[in-house]
């Protein structure tokens, strides 16, 4: 069996037991749009920025407290060590940390990166958004809490800001953040769309729709 299916294999019970939001469907809206940024990328290696998909959620602080479980499967894939830490550095540049980001240095990581965003704007983000807000019990939206513009990792991770407050403090931040062409390209579209929902939740929330 190949890396790649290997992976999918074991990658496939930690997804499946989480909520809507980091559940393997996301993982495969992921793949899908970094198979698509792949496609303007010739020179990138498809294999690590497959892996690094499939990998980057595994061990994520929103669900789990140390790196045991992405450490566990690239010991059980067939990868040189280089290639082991490739994957750590790119699974690392992929988090936003309340815009404590770190760079992604390589272009694999910057496919990894964009595919990952992409799927946290646009409809599908908003959907996400709101089924995350759901399984943490946030409110929907709190017109009195004003969207923070710098903060620490830890207050990204440990403050319960409402669902829509989140678009302000990261999703509608992320078209700018894009680091491929393609990925540019392809937020274009959704970030266009978040801004319509917003003002339309906005209209409704006056009572004006």
């Amino acid at each position: 069996m190949d890396n790649i299916s290997r992976c999918k294999e074991m990658v496939q019970s930690i997804y499946n037991s989480r909520d809507a939001s980091h559940d393997i469907q996301h993982i495969e809206r992921v793949y899908q749009n970094a198979e698509a940024i792949l496609e303007t990328e010739p020179e990138a290696d498809g294999e690590i920025v497959r892996l690094a998909v499939l990998l980057h959620d595994v061990s994520d602080a929103k669900y789990a407290d140390s790196k045991e479980a992405e450490e566990r499967i690239l010991r059980e894939l067939d990868l040189t060590d280089e290639q082991r830490q490739h994957l750590r550095e790119i699974i690392a540049s992929v988090s936003f940390n309340g815009g404590n980001e770190l760079e992604a240095r390589t272009i694999e990581a910057k496919i990894v990166k964009d595919a990952d965003r992409l799927d946290a704007i646009g409809a599908i983000g908003i959907a996400r958004t709101f089924a995350y807000g759901g399984a943490k019990g946030r409110k929907l939206y709190d017109e009195s809490e004003a969207a923070r513009t710098q903060m620490s990792v830890e207050e990204y991770r440990t403050k319960s800001t409402a669902s829509v407050t989140h678009f302000y403090e990261k999703l509608l931040l992320l078209k700018d953040r894009m680091v491929t062409d393609k990925g540019r390209q392809m937020a274009e579209q959704r970030h266009a769309f978040m801004v319509a929902f917003l003002e339309q939740l906005q209209k409704e929330l006056d009572g004006h729709a």
